[in-house]
């Protein structure tokens, strides 16, 4: 069966909010939700995510052999004055499934259809410094740099540096 790259629906609600539970879990460094406030949601909640706004607001998901495996998610901002941009969230690969393009697969895809977005100049995107292999695929697909947040994120006691990082379309 192989890779298979295409948008959720509500019909994968429920192997998105376990993957997104996963994602919490094994990494809590890289995300601003913890797992216990995902827990907290409902799968009508997620299929709301899912399904609201579709042309504004999307996740992509990566399937190995019929398996969700990975996600990346897009929101566009809703305010006249800012509805130029957008911002990426929630980028996953299973841990298992890593070094097989599945992220890149994944990022391709989503860029593509935030291109296909009318009026949508610029994507950002928010990764936890040292995060080495995020920030290398994300380097080369020509995010760049644009500010850092000390302390953006605190997981117990330890404060992390969070990387913003833009794409001109």
């Amino acid at each position: 069966m192989g890779l298979e790259i295409r948008l959720l629906t509500a019909c994968d609600t429920e192997a998105y909010w376990h993957l997104r539970l996963e994602a919490l879990e094994r990494e809590p460094k890289s995300f601003g939700e913890s797992a216990e406030e995902h827990r907290a949601t409902s799968l009508d909640s997620a299929a709301e995510r899912l399904t609201a706004n579709p042309d504004d607001n999307f996740v992509f998901g990566a399937f190995l052999d019929g398996d969700l495996v990975g996600m990346a998610g897009f929101f566009r901002y809703t305010i006249v004055k800012t509805r130029h941009k957008g911002k990426i969230w929630g980028v996953y690969v299973r841990e298992s499934c890593r070094g097989r393009g599945i992220g890149r697969a994944l990022l391709s895809a989503l860029l593509e259809k935030i291109r296909n977005c009318p009026g949508v100049e610029q994507v950002s995107l928010t990764v936890v410094a040292g995060q080495s292999a995020a920030q290398a695929l994300y380097t080369s697909f020509g995010f760049t740099t644009y500010g850092l947040d000390p302390g953006g994120l605190k997981v117990g006691d330890e404060y992390l540096e969070n990387e913003h990082m833009l794409l001109k379309l």
